[in-house]
């Protein structure tokens, strides 16, 4: 298999990022198919939904490393706040802009109050009180969140490693 030299460049400096992310979807994916089949806590639930925040976070910073080795942007910023608004600016596309406004729902719903329904059961709920309004995750939702972070890794991967014009 022939690999040209830019693209081991890329492959040896960025994907410590995107790396993570991997590793924290291999955890959330761990959670999501064994813990939560036998356990269907709200712990679980919070757990998964922190990994993959972690997910977010380290795709956000991958594509962060991948514009600053482009030269789109001079500094990388250590706020989650800034990293966000400059990636929005950065790569201005809407799978990027949809990617970083369910980060901060995600982060939302992790640090607000809570409360626990039907543990030990299929539909085991966790229902946290945001200043949105009241949001229910169960085990159906939670799902959907881990494809859309999933699909979200994948779309960054694109970008980074030249499938998609940026």
């Amino acid at each position: 298999m022939f690999i040209n030299a830019t693209f081991m460049k890329l492959l040896n400096t960025m994907p410590n990022t995107l790396e993570d992310a991997r590793e924290e979807m291999k955890r959330a994916d761990h959670l999501l198919y064994v813990s939560l089949k036998y356990t269907r806590t709200v712990d679980v639930l919070k757990s998964l939904l922190e990994r993959l925040t972690n997910a977010i976070d380290a795709i956000i910073d991958g594509l962060l490393d991948f514009a600053l080795e482009k030269k789109k942007i001079k500094e990388k910023p250590e706020n989650l706040g800034l990293k966000g608004t400059l990636v929005k600016k950065t790569f201005k596309d809407e799978t990027i802009n949809e990617m970083i406004d369910f980060s901060l729902t995600l982060k939302k719903i992790n640090r607000a109050e809570f409360k626990r329904s039907r543990e030990f059961r299929r539909h085991v709920t966790m229902t946290a009180i945001t200043d949105t309004g009241i949001v229910e995750i169960n085990i159906d939702i939670i799902k959907e969140h881990y494809f859309k972070t999933k699909s979200y890794l994948d779309y960054a991967e694109e970008i980074i490693f030249g499938k998609k014009e940026t």
